[in-house]
């Protein structure tokens, strides 16, 4: 696609429509916007463009498209996968701004949101009600808009599910600056394709959404947790879906290691209690009736004690000590970060039967390789965060390294049956596994839907597909 370079007509053309103060070009546009949380993709764009609503935006993307101007969405930048990076320069669309809570339905159980909404602020929002948004991923500075463009997960999935589950309606604008409403406020829809789901994880590649509906519920009477220590890394894993099949399912389910935990600890300047043991799970259960929460609280011990060879069970209970550990839990990529000089991430997804046998081979990778991988995951649905790590290798060893120790690691995956991401999308940095495992059917649909909503590709190019 031959792509319009941005000249000084453009740039007047877009002050009129946001002003001069919302419009950055050259030397003015930070180098942070060149990249995201991870760094791994890097470009700039041409012109750094800040919207203040979907009419903005609407009238953006008309002017982009009668000009043929690639055009880039960004909110927090906390994508790992260079998403939204600019790579074929053109506008930066930065919705950050547009974030405004637009009203809370308490009889619909629903809440409007703008795009650049700060996930944080939607548990405050509502919890201050006593109503929840159930969908936990790691970072809470993320946008809504983020979250629904990767179709975000975290630690809560294995009950509550992901993102996806929890949109009821979008509103959008198209590429040619049209707006539309995908799905709204009704909890049923069986009219017509379900557009609303091709936009959610398209990560920006078919059209912008300017307004989301979400779905809440009541918010749990009572959470507990429960930190349980094993002799082994095997011992943990092999623990967690037994304890899902014998027993009530868990809000969360995580493992931890070691390792893993002390770079949080050293990171944070804080310690979890109970912190000198090789593996452990975290465990979550969440609910309104306290009598039944007990009972399960104490099922699950005597199960991890007596069959599923946990060393101890301790219980999580108060406020402050579950927002000791679960804090702890929450750092662990940042402090990988900051272990080292450069990290990189497969977020790989598989069957729960599988992540004992796959974390056996990681690490075997890492041997092989000479080379550190981190790990650590939502063991309760089978999705791993593994980090490689840069250390003090020179950027050609590093490049060369990180192809192998990828490529091993999806092969094994796929032969498991895994998937190349569960939650933090394709962008740009892992479009070449995802193409490996498709295969081009499936690609030349995905390719279909993009030049249906997109025929110029001027939204997010370059990436996923």
């Amino acid at each position: 696609m031959n792509y319009h370079k941005i000249e000084p007509k453009d740039i007047e053309a877009l002050k009129s429509i946001v002003g001069q103060e919302s419009l950055f070009t050259d030397s003015a546009i930070e180098h942070d916007y060149a990249h995201d949380e991870l760094q791994t993709v890097h470009h700039m764009p041409e012109v750094h463009v800040k919207v203040k609503d979907k009419y903005e935006v609407a009238k953006i993307m008309t002017y982009a498209y009668e000009h043929t101007i690639p055009v880039t969405v960004r909110g927090s930048g906390t994508g790992l996968v260079g998403a939204c990076v600019p790579i074929y320069g053109g506008i930066l669309l930065d919705v950050s701004g547009m974030n405004r809570i637009i009203e809370l339905d308490k009889t619909n159980l629903t809440l409007r949101v703008e795009p650049g909404v700060l996930l944080m602020d939607i548990y405050e929002h509502v919890e201050k009600e006593n109503l929840f948004y159930a969908p936990d991923p790691g970072e809470k500075s993320a946008t809504i808009g983020g979250n629904i463009s990767t179709n975000a997960g975290g630690m809560r999935a294995i009950k509550y599910g992901v993102t996806r589950d929890w949109v009821r309606g979008l509103e959008v604008v198209l590429p040619t600056g049209e707006m539309v409403t995908f799905g709204g406020k009704v909890v049923k829809n069986s009219t017509g394709y379900g557009l609303k789901d091709l936009i959610i994880g398209s990560e920006g590649t078919l059209g912008i959404i300017v307004e989301a509906t979400l779905k809440l519920i009541p918010k749990p009477k009572k959470t507990v947790s429960l930190l349980v220590p094993f002799a082994s890394r095997e011992d943990a894993i092999a623990a967690a879906p037994q304890l899902i099949m014998h027993h009530v399912l868990p809000t969360a389910l995580e493992f931890l290691e070691k390792q893993s935990l002390q770079y949080s600890e050293e990171f944070l300047g804080k310690k979890i209690p109970h912190n000198n043991y090789e593996a452990y799970l975290l465990i979550s259960y969440d609910g309104n009736n306290e009598k039944a929460i007990d009972e399960d609280i104490e099922t699950a011990s005597a199960l991890c004690m007596d069959k599923y060879h946990a060393l101890d069970v301790f219980l999580v209970d108060t406020e402050e000590r579950r927002k000791s550990v679960w804090t702890v839990r929450g750092g662990f990529l940042e402090a990988i970060k900051a272990s080292t000089s450069e990290i990189d991430e497969c977020d790989v997804v598989l069957p729960r039967s599988n992540i004992a046998n796959f974390l056996n081979y990681v690490r075997d990778v890492a041997k092989q390789l000479d080379i550190r991988i981190p790990y650590f995951g939502h063991v309760g649905d089978g999705n791993l965060h593994i980090y490689f790590c840069k250390d003090h290798m020179d950027d050609h060893t590093w490049h060369e390294k990180l192809k192998v120790g990828f490529n091993a690691l999806y092969e094994k995956a796929f032969s498991y049956g895994g998937l190349v991401s569960g939650e933090h999308g394709i962008g740009f940095a892992k479009r070449e596994y995802m193409k490996k495992q498709l295969g081009e059917t499936q690609l030349n649909i995905m390719r279909g839907i993009k030049a249906s909503f997109d025929p110029k590709h001027l939204l997010n190019p370059g990436k996923v597909i």
